[in-house]
């Protein structure tokens, strides 16, 4: 059977698949983020399946509709001093408190008008139920919200309900800083001590202990037989101790400018354990005319392309059509991911004119669709998004004509930057995840599902009209169902466009390819995420987020009647015979 026709479509009565993400630690902005735009579309019908978000805040402090900030005991000035952000939100309840070291868990599920009160009841004896777990007897007061020990209450609920989808959750202490309960009173409540699952049992209890927990008696007290659950890593003191292999890389200077070059010897130049190249994977080098004009333009204005800098397989085919993806910022990254080949080093410094010679390249090479992408820049207090937009403006003013696709970091969640970008409307805003969950901490240094999804699930609501865009690599130690939970995702959160391709080790340093990936599993994958509801997957063994990026960018517009589609690569350039 194919992927396609997998798809859970809940018929009456059937209970809808739960989709379960531990997302690890996760500003509390960006997760109310997240959590709006999947409420928003599992409300209107656009996804079928519940949602679990488990997750862990910075300090944060929030005051629910029930609230007038009256039990919020220290003024905003001593926020910043205490390192707590302040939030007023659409729940239940009043003053609460999260941080490190309290399990967050927002479900996103379908729940009656009429069955609110129940719902809660629900989600307390839930709660209860994983302390018994635990080793602590717990359980509801009556007249109260929350979940109620020897000690204090333990468990905060605020919940909000609307078009029969629920909203927010709870908060489990397990090991929090309890001061910081202090500059509050919890719940509005006075006269009743708040305590913590480890001061109860006498012992740590980790994130990762409580999550297994948790997770198997929601699943039984709100009934739910079909669930697929993805976890990220459990780091800092959430769990068990791990090596992630990226790390290891790092320390070996894989990413390192001053790297020494290692090659393979033998004929296969594999690494052991490595499977044989496929011939769907082999690529001929066509250094044609217009592959080697391209070459001389981009060093002529000195700029950077990742097509040469991430050692792009396709660079031949889209270089001899025309066509390329400029890179700007400079070519240094202040980050490190296992499977790219751009160099991690401190940037050397911010060029003022690289947009303007930006445009004239994409003006010379006569684009119909420019592809313009960065390096991440942790350096910048914006993160670079002041040159993205001054590199849209640009290329707008010489090339009207043009659509134009950024692809961009995350800079750091800062809805700040991302609305600089967005304010350009870019014809198409693509921010890669890259790969499942459960990898993201094994390959990448500073990435955040839950941060790419929030600023796709932004970007979208920020320019409703332009596309948003995301892609995946495969073949780095994912397994199927990994990467059908990740197009459920983005399909959640409002991308139109995703694009799926194969892992290339860009050299021995890098991680080890996994496996190569059947062309029949990327035709799957594409029939499933269309079938989801995606516009458009772009999936193949040599796909790349910026492949036939012009002609994803028309599949996934709703064509106009009689409108005529653009042709792909170059448009004619007037030139001047005086």
């Amino acid at each position: 059977m194919g992927l396609g026709a997998g798809i859970e479509v809940t018929p009456p009565g059937v209970s809808p698949t739960l989709r379960v993400r531990w997302l690890g630690r996760l500003p509390y902005a960006e997760a109310w983020d997240l959590q709006r735009a999947i409420w928003e579309r599992r409300a209107g019908g656009a996804i079928a399946d519940d949602y679990l978000l488990l997750l862990e805040h910075p300090h944060v402090y929030t005051v629910g509709r029930r609230g007038d900030g009256s039990h919020l005991l220290i003024g905003p000035d001593r926020l910043s001093e205490v390192g707590a952000e302040f939030f007023r939100v659409d729940r239940g309840g009043d003053v609460t408190y999260h941080g490190p070291g309290q399990l967050v868990g927002y479900p996103l599920i379908a729940v009656k008008p009429s069955r609110i009160t129940d719902y809660v009841r629900s989600l307390e004896q839930a709660l209860v139920a994983t302390l018994s777990d635990l080793g602590v007897e717990a359980w509801p007061e009556p007249g109260l919200t929350g979940v109620w020990t020897r000690g204090g209450k333990v468990a905060a609920i605020g919940v909000r309900v609307s078009r029969r989808v629920s909203m927010h959750g709870f908060a489990l202490n397990l090991h929090p800083s309890m001061e910081y309960f202090g500059h509050i009173n919890p719940c509005g409540i006075t006269d009743r001590p708040v305590t913590s699952v480890s001061e109860l049992v006498g012992r740590r209890v980790s994130l990762e202990e409580a999550v297994e927990a948790f997770v198997p008696r929601f699943a039984e007290t709100f009934g739910k037989t079909t669930m697929e659950t993805q976890m990220a890593a459990f780091v800092r003191g959430q769990g068990r101790d791990r090596d992630f292999e990226v790390d290891r890389l790092l320390r070996e200077g894989t990413f390192s400018p001053d790297r020494v070059a290692v090659s393979l010897s033998g004929r296969t130049r594999r690494l052991p354990g490595e499977p044989e190249r496929p011939p769907w994977m082999r690529v001929t080098a066509r250094m044609d005319a217009e592959y080697l004009e391209l070459k001389k333009l981009m060093r002529s204005l000195d700029l950077n392309t990742v097509c040469e800098e991430a050692g792009c397989p396709n660079i031949y085919e889209c270089w001899g059509m025309g066509t390329a993806t400029l890179m700007i910022l400079g070519d240094r990254c202040t980050r490190a991911c296992g499977f790219c080949n751009v160099t991690t080093a401190r940037p050397l410094g911010l060029d003022l004119e690289e947009p303007h010679r930006a445009a004239e390249a994409i003006h010379r090479m006569g684009l119909n669709h420019a592809v313009i992408t960065s390096v991440n820049r942790d350096d910048l207090p914006d993160g670079g998004s002041a040159v993205f937009a001054a590199t849209i403006r640009e290329t707008r003013a010489r090339s009207p004509h043009t659509d134009i696709e950024v692809l961009i970091p995350d800079f750091k969640g800062d809805p700040e930057a991302l609305e600089t970008v967005m304010a350009e409307r870019p014809d198409v805003l693509n921010h890669n995840t890259e790969t499942v969950v459960r990898l993201q901490r094994e390959i990448r240094t500073s990435a955040n599902y839950g941060r790419s999804l929030a600023l796709l699930a932004r970007a979208k609501r920020l320019y409703a009209e332009g596309l948003v865009k995301s892609g995946l690599i495969v073949g780095m130690g994912e397994t199927r169902d990994e990467v059908l939970g990740a197009l459920a995702d983005l399909r959640a959160v409002g991308v139109d466009i995703v694009t799926i391709g194969q892992y290339l080790r860009p050299s021995p340093r890098h991680r080890p390819v996994h496996r190569y990936v059947h062309p029949d599993e990327f035709q799957e994958y594409r029939s499933y995420g269309e079938a989801l509801g995606i516009p458009h997957v772009e999936s193949g063994p040599l796909v790349r987020s910026s492949y036939h990026a012009k002609s994803s960018k028309q599949a996934a517009t709703p064509q106009s009647p009689g409108r005529t589609p653009v042709v792909i690569g170059r448009r004619p350039v007037a030139r001047s015979y005086i």
